[in-house]
């Protein structure tokens, strides 16, 4: 039993309250997962720069890391710290280098998503803790999504912890149990791919990711989910510019969903939409299963 939140703003307002309302929203499910929690938020682009989120032991201190890490790039970088994680934005085509020097200065860092947009942060705690650790509520952007977890089959971990990132500027949280994951991963290995945990919802986000790197787009990865992906789940995904929703065939996982002319909201439960402005005007429904929901503000 997990919780999962989603929030596509449609206008500047609720772009600049989007931390706040995913704040509350996340909050507001904190019993259904209260050993750990986590959001990727969809920031502004920082011109000519890709984001690294990164993640250090509790206690690290980041502020000489810029410092340590300019010699070893070219161009200028930004380090913004939020408790035990930090963005750094180092420039275009920089990227690789950037991972190299960090596993040569700071090997106990681990970078936990990447793109140009995705700042992604996740810790052990209950959800309230984690959402006023990073300071969720003073965050902007165009959309974003959150996970509370209560752990089944996996230990208490961060690592543990949802959103799962595994291409660039994309993520995904996840209700549910896929039945086939080994047998998934081993094809996704032989791609190439490489797997932190033994988590079903870091292969899912793989899967998506490998559809999507042969030039599917997300609706059509997420449909293709369907035969290839074994179990019970419900997914919600982001990308640099779309927000996704599907459910499995038989839809045993609590969702609901509401529409206005101001955002896209998903909650595990309508409690999670009920502070959102103009809720009692909103278009609210249950996702219905095998359906994929998208939407994508290049359209």
């Amino acid at each position: 039993m997990c919780g999962i939140v989603g929030l596509f703003a449609k206008d500047a307002g609720i772009e600049t309250e989007l931390g706040a309302h995913l704040a509350l929203m996340l909050a507001s499910l904190s019993d259904r997962g209260p050993d750990s929690a986590g959001f990727a938020v969809y920031a502004p682009a920082v011109p000519g720069a890709v984001k690294l989120t990164l993640r250090a032991p509790e206690g690290f201190d980041f502020s000489e890391l810029s410092a340590q890490l300019a010699p070893h790039l070219q161009g200028e970088l930004s380090l913004t710290p939020r408790g035990t994680h930090a963005v750094l934005a180092v420039p275009v085509g920089q990227q690789e280098r950037a991972r190299m020097a960090l596993g040569e200065l700071a090997p106990e860092i681990v970078i936990v998503g990447a793109g140009e947009r995705m700042e992604l942060y996740k810790e052990v705690g209950r959800p309230e803790r984690v959402v006023r650790q990073f300071q969720l509520e003073k965050m902007a952007g165009s959309h974003g999504i959150g996970h509370t977890r209560m752990a089944t089959e996996s230990a208490v971990t961060t690592d543990g912890a949802h959103p799962y990132s595994t291409g660039p500027d994309q993520c995904l949280v996840h209700n549910g149990s896929l039945s086939n994951h080994n047998a998934v991963r081993r094809d996704l290995r032989r791609l190439g791919y490489a797997f932190a945990t033994e988590n079903d919802t870091e292969v899912a986000a793989a899967y998506l990711s490998a559809r999507m790197a042969e030039g599917e787009p997300l609706d059509g990865a997420l449909r293709r989910s369907m035969q290839d992906l074994d179990g019970f789940f419900t997914f919600v995904v982001g990308t640099h510019s779309g927000f996704a929703v599907l459910r499995d065939p038989i839809a045993c996982k609590p969702a609901v969903m509401a529409e206005t002319d101001r955002y896209v909201a998903f909650g595990t439960e309508y409690r999670a939409l009920v502070d959102l402005p103009g809720i009692e005007q909103a278009r609210v429904w249950e996702p219905e299963p095998a359906t994929v929901y998208s939407w994508d503000r290049r359209q």
